[in-house]
């Protein structure tokens, strides 16, 4: 059977971005959540991979309830689990240090963290054999639907939020770890081509400090910004585990270079 792909969220940053990459090599159809739930329950049955990229609002800011969790929605309402399933966690599950392992100890951050570490446990229990759960990083790329209002705030909508306010500063030796929209959708297209099943980090695997990649995105802005010492948030994933079964990297230069390139 030749892979067809379902993406849930139409107009999300990830989702928007899959659907465009992923139809060259696939046949793919995209649906918003509410038009999944008026389909019958055999529908999902029809699809080889589904990779949900929707999020409810409440499910980022609230303690977790089942009537926001719209994987697990997803998962109890299917006729039958015949495809394989992808589950886009965060990195901030885990407790910010060097070089995080899949097996590192989880400490969820924030409310949305613990909510990720709750979905990821029961998507385990129901569907492990069926299972793709990533780890990511943080992602950088413009949205499609530059006008949809989104739940969920990207790096770069933070930082767009900077060029609007020259007072904001940032600190001088926090990293981060970062990826371009790109290159998960590389990796998503590897996973589904190599039938890879299990939990994974995607990530740089590399320091990339903040008032670097903020110079890469904008000088203007670079200069208006007022550098302070601090190591708040600072982190990076391993992705060894990920490179095992999809021997796919991305360099700190070619992050660099796609964050030229950005129109913001």
């Amino acid at each position: 059977m030749k892979n067809k792909i379902l993406i849930i969220g139409k107009k999300s940053f990830i989702g928007s971005n899959l659907k465009n990459y992923l139809s060259k090599y696939f046949f793919v159809k995209i649906e918003s959540y509410d038009n999944l739930k008026k389909k019958n329950e055999d529908f999902l049955s029809s699809f080889t991979h589904v990779i949900n990229t929707s999020i409810h609002k409440n499910y980022i800011k609230k303690t977790y309830n089942q009537k926001f969790d719209l994987d697990r929605q997803i998962i109890k309402n299917a006729k039958n689990i015949n495809f394989v399933y992808f589950f886009l966690n965060s990195r901030k599950i885990y407790k910010p240090k060097l070089n995080i392992l899949e097996i590192s100890k989880l400490r969820p951050q924030n409310n949305y963290a613990k909510n990720k570490v709750i979905t990821e446990n029961y998507l385990k229990k129901k569907i492990r054999n069926k299972l793709i759960s990533l780890r990511i990083s943080n992602v950088i790329g413009n949205r499609i639907y530059k006008k949809h209002r989104n739940s969920h705030n990207l790096f770069l909508d933070n930082f767009i939020k900077l060029k609007k306010n020259s007072k904001n500063n940032i600190a001088n030796n926090d990293y981060k770890d970062f990826i371009t929209i790109n290159y998960l959708c590389e990796v998503i297209k590897k996973l589904i081509n190599k039938n890879v099943i299990g939990t994974f980090n995607v990530s740089l695997s590399e320091k990339v400090y903040i008032s670097e990649i903020t110079k890469w995105l904008s000088y203007n802005v670079f200069k208006k910004l007022t550098f302070r010492n601090a190591q708040s948030d600072s982190f990076t994933l391993s992705n060894k585990k990920l490179l095992r079964r999809i021997n796919i990297k991305i360099s700190k230069n070619q992050l660099k270079d796609f964050c030229k390139k950005l129109k913001i």
